[in-house]
């Protein structure tokens, strides 16, 4: 049976045609990109979809991911600036922005960052106190965050930000730590106490002041019922001895007012006489004690001058 040696051939180029498709057709994923090189240098980066390359010729050499990428800083001893030592370790959040720069500036840019990382971490531990490490971690990460976008600028990748996970300092300084911070809460309780000790007195002063202020207005108050309660009984005692002084007056003027005057004043000085007699060993006798009806005329005729219309009031 004779063999076909051009049916061969042709079978033989349409196998390689074949495998070189199949060789240089390249599907890039979603948010990767592959960079190419045709005999050993650059030639282009393929973004994310359907590709051919040219067989034998073009080759990739390096694929990476354009997602933030999460990269583990280890953990390491960092002297601070009171010569503590203490170990922290971190967490580094970066992205590729340039697959070409990440390729060719630099071998491994995770080992890189992470590495840049640590040393940046020791410095800023350096420059700060321990207290000030437990306070200032957003400004230390900014810090590292800066450093490490200006060095990683020239390799195609930005680092977004960067988190230190634990801070873990001696067991000596813990102890120290503990002490300190009950230390505090027992200041803090101390103060509390008398804080409320203090607004407790100013409260019962307060009540005491504003007891003393309302018993005073309540005495003034009283003294003024009172004062203006004796102002109207000697209004009203004047007005009643003016008013009996008129009607006495009256009575005098009317007819037989003086026999009555005149026998109501020997009644009274003959009873008050008596009771002169009863109420001491000594008595004074006047020297006229015979004249009664004298005496009794005596009064009667200065009641008369002292009637309004009469003589000697008129002189």
């Amino acid at each position: 049976m004779a063999v076909d040696f051009g049916s061969v051939v042709g079978l033989g180029f349409a196998i390689i045609i074949l495998i070189a498709i199949f060789k240089g057709a390249r599907v890039v994923p979603q948010r990767t990109a592959c960079v190419v090189e045709r005999l050993g240098k650059y030639s282009r980066t393929l973004d994310a979809g359907f590709h051919v390359l040219v067989p034998f010729l073009d080759n990739i050499i390096s694929r990476h991911s354009l997602k933030e990428q999460v990269v583990d800083v280890p953990s390491q001893m960092c002297i601070t600036r009171d010569n503590i030592a203490i170990e922290i370790d971190g967490v580094l959040f970066l992205q590729v922005l340039d697959p070409m720069k990440a390729t060719y500036g630099v071998t491994n840019y995770f080992a890189a960052a992470a590495q840049l990382a640590q040393t940046t971490l020791r410095s800023e531990i350096g420059k700060m106190d321990l207290d000030r490490t437990f306070e200032e971690r957003d400004s230390i990460n900014a810090n590292i965050v800066d450093a490490l976008d200006k060095a990683c600028e020239p390799w195609g990748v930005k680092v977004m930000r960067y988190e230190i996970s634990n801070i873990n300092p001696p067991q000596s300084v813990k102890d120290a730590l503990e002490k300190q911070m009950r230390a505090e809460r027992e200041r803090r309780a101390q103060v509390a106490m008398s804080e409320g000790d203090r607004e407790s007195r100013i409260n019962v002063a307060e009540g005491h002041k504003q007891e003393s202020i309302k018993q005073s207005e309540a005495i003034k108050i009283r003294q003024i019922n009172e004062a203006e309660g004796k102002a109207r009984e000697i209004e009203l005692l004047a007005q009643a001895t003016a008013q009996g002084i008129s009607l006495i007056a009256a009575a005098i003027n009317a007819p037989g007012g003086r026999e009555a005057v005149s026998l109501r004043i020997a009644e009274q000085y003959v009873n008050e006489f008596g009771k002169l007699a009863k109420e001491g060993n000594t008595l004074i006798i006047p020297s006229n004690l015979s004249d009664i009806g004298g005496t009794v005329a005596g009064l009667s005729t200065m009641l008369s001058k002292l009637q309004p219309g009469s003589s000697n009031s008129s002189n």
